[in-house]
């Protein structure tokens, strides 16, 4: 206690001199006791209805009431406040007694020193009681007017405390069509939803209470209720800190609804396969046709051509008419998959075939073998059947070589062609193109306008931040690259890299791409950036020299540089890129596995390369929010990763949803539009780091 902080004492005695001796006492003690003189029981009364009182004195020797009748009309005013007896002596018969009788304690009005002790204990103790009771007062008007705002707002909410319902409001209580509170109180909040949501709205709890999710962000999940409207809703969280422990109140968010025309209705249902609820034919190929005259933001088109293999077999046990609706199913299963601007079409009889927008070919291969896996695994049931089959996929990815849309579709359809002559139950990509005479002279024209970049510096880096899940205390980023044309305008990877690649000149991008990362974190505080190394330089043994000799005449810390290599290209070329990454640590540069998968938990190869991070393919990441097996494989890897010491990087992480799966999952960082878009950095033509052509290709050869 402060000794200082002004004291209000009432002492109670027929005798002045005891109030001067009490306040010398107290002021002696470093106490600024104000002190009241109560000479009578009748001054008791105004006194303390009058002052803020914090202890009372009472010398029992001079005056007249007992310590019970001081007591009894003190608590009519304030029975918080202690009394303290005095009295000329004092043992331990007559303490005990002025206890008995309601008295904090007796003190010898000879015993100076022990009052101060005691005056010092008694009011500390009334000052911490006085704290927590307006603390309890307080949270009880806080959990009450959060009460009251839940009763009145026309909002459904629910409060949720360790993952279990512990309140909710009468629009709760509608929205899940229960008759009482009592039905939902104390149960599970997971069993009010949909067991596919069920991933991502744990996530979502998680990441509340740890204060990373984020205002105004909304969670998009399916109830379990059983109506004939849809029952997709829009979850936001917030946290509250109640008396009894941190909780999440939930509120579903009002949707907009806009009425619909039944001719418009009715149009719309009639571009549309009844069986498959994808596009007819027709209708399929109109909208691709159109989708394909425009470059997309971000990576390529690619097409795939799904189809079940046997499906004469499945037919025969289920009947013709059931057959239609396990083809249902399999479409389901299929748009579970599928991104936002993907389009799906039932393109002839069993068949399947999708445009869809990602990173790369490989991509697409890897969403088709995706595909079949769960397909092989999944158990379709109509009436009491119920029956297994696998299925083919096969991808191409947009080329200039395809003059018009039926040999881009001629070409997908071939690559399923060739999984099935493998033995089915498999995804190919058709890789027929790089072998063309065409597409050897679009390479030569690549070629060309490559060079000139280089040689112009017509390069530049994006910058792609990564966010870290845990904590933001590392700031780190993903370079990217972009070519300008001739024109000024911005051309994708997707379009001058594959050229790049056939053509051996990543090496010099990669380069390129090496140098101006250390321009770019000497420009910006970032703690850490990635840079992905091509499979050329993986295998040029001249790439370590290279690194040591221009990062060392650099003066930079190394330790902000992490060279990442696909998990294909690194399990391929595992003695170069041990190598490589051996000779890359000792500069101090760390090192990450991208693209790193689930088909075979490849534990293995972090044993053998220890990578600093790996980062998980980003195509798990749109089916990962409702796949509970491709979740517990990701928990497998991220648990391996722990115990490697080695963090775990989310690539491509689109919304709300993936990030609190992620978060639930126990990944350190993301990366993708939901953190934020790419932005293009060193603008300017007078980049320290660039150099011509015939300075990349002396150093490589050096």
């Amino acid at each position: 206690m402060n000794g200082r902080q002004s004291i209000s004492i009432a002492v109670l005695t027929e005798n002045q001199d005891d109030v001067e001796t009490i306040n010398s006492t107290l002021r002696d003690a470093g106490h600024a006791a104000h002190c009241h003189w109560i000479s009578t029981p009748d001054k008791l009364a105004s006194t303390l209805s009058a002052e803020n009182v914090e202890l009372l004195i009472l010398n029992c020797d001079r005056y007249k009431d007992s310590i019970r009748q001081v007591i009894k009309q003190k608590d009519i005013y304030n029975p918080e406040v202690p009394l303290i007896a005095t009295q000329d002596k004092a043992d331990e018969t007559s303490i005990q007694k002025a206890m008995q009788a309601g008295a904090c304690d007796l003190v010898s009005t000879s015993h100076k020193t022990r009052l101060q002790s005691v005056v010092s204990r008694e009011l500390r103790a009334l000052r911490v009681e006085r704290a927590l009771n307006s603390t309890l007062q307080s949270a009880t008007e806080y959990k009450r007017q959060l009460k009251d705002h839940m009763d009145s707002s026309s909002s459904s909410l629910a409060l949720v405390q360790e993952g279990i319902l512990t309140d909710v409001n009468n629009a709760w209580l509608r929205q899940f069509k229960a008759k009482d509170r009592d039905e939902l109180l104390g149960i599970p909040v997971m069993d009010n939803f949909d067991p596919e949501s069920q991933a991502a709205l744990r996530g979502a709890m998680v990441a509340t209470l740890a204060g990373k999710w984020q205002p105004g962000e909304k969670l998009i999940v399916r109830t379990n209720i059983e109506s004939g409207d849809s029952n997709e809703v829009h979850l936001e969280f917030r946290k509250f800190d109640l008396d009894d422990g941190p909780c999440v109140q939930i509120r579903i968010a009002p949707q907009l609804k806009i009425a619909e025309e039944p001719t418009k209705l009715v149009h719309d249902a009639l571009k549309r396969d009844p069986t498959t609820l994808f596009f007819h034919r027709a209708q399929f190929v109109d909208r691709i046709s159109k989708r394909l005259r425009k470059k997309p933001a971000q990576g390529t088109h690619c097409l795939v051509y799904i189809k079940p293999d046997n499906f004469g077999a499945v037919r025969d046990k289920v009947g013709i008419l059931n057959s239609e609706e396990i083809l249902a199913q399999l479409a389901e299963e299929i748009r579970k998959r599928l991104h936002p601007r993907d389009v799906a079409g039932r393109f002839e009889g069993t068949s399947i075939m999708v445009l869809l927008e990602r990173g790369s070919a490989r991509d697409a291969q890897a969403w088709g073998k995706q595909i079949c896996k769960h397909i092989e695994n999944y158990t379709f049931e109509v009436e009491d059947k119920s029956t297994h089959f696998t299925c083919t996929v096969g991808s191409c990815a947009v080329n200039e070589i395809f003059s018009s849309l039926e040999d881009f579709i001629a070409a997908t359809i071939s690559a399923h062609k060739l999984g099935m002559a493998a033995g089915g139950n498999t995804s190919l990509l058709d890789e027929s193109a790089d072998e063309d005479t065409k597409q050897r002279e679009f390479d030569a024209i690549w070629v060309k306008h490559l060079k000139a970049a280089l040689m112009e510096d017509r390069f530049r880096l994006a910058q792609l931040p990564i966010a870290g899940l845990r904590s933001d205390s590392v700031k780190m980023f993903d370079l990217l690259v972009r070519m300008i044309d001739e024109q000024g305008k911005s051309v994708l990877p997707s379009e001058f890299l594959p050229a790049a690649e056939r053509n051996n000149m990543m090496k010099n991008i990669d380069r390129w791409m090496l140098q101006s990362a250390v321009e770019f974190c000497s420009q910006n505080d970032a703690d850490r950036v990635f840079v992905r190394l091509s499979k050329q330089s993986v295998s040029d043994s001249s790439t370590a020299s290279w690194m040591q000799q221009t990062l060392d005449n650099q003066d930079f810390d190394c330790s902000r540089l992490v060279i990442q290599i696909p998990e294909q290209d690194a399990a391929k070329y595992i003695k170069q890129t041990q190598s490589l990454v051996k000779d890359a640590r000792k500069l101090g540069i760390g090192f990450a596995i991208e693209h790193y998968g689930v088909d075979q938990e490849r534990f293995q190869i972090l044993d053998i390369l220890k990578p600093d991070y790996i980062k998980l393919d980003g195509e798990l990441m749109h089916t990962l929010m409702t796949d509970s097996d491709l979740q517990s494989a990701v928990g497998k890897i991220v648990k391996a990763a722990q115990q490697r010491k080695i963090k775990t990087i989310a690539e491509r992480v689109e919304n709300a949803n993936s990030m609190a799966v992620l978060f639930q999952l126990g990944l350190d960082f993301m990366q993708g539009h939901y953190v934020h878009e790419p932005d293009v950095v060193l603008q300017e033509a007078e980049s320290v780091a660039s150099k011509t052509l015939a300075d990349l290709t002396a150093a490589s050869s050096g």
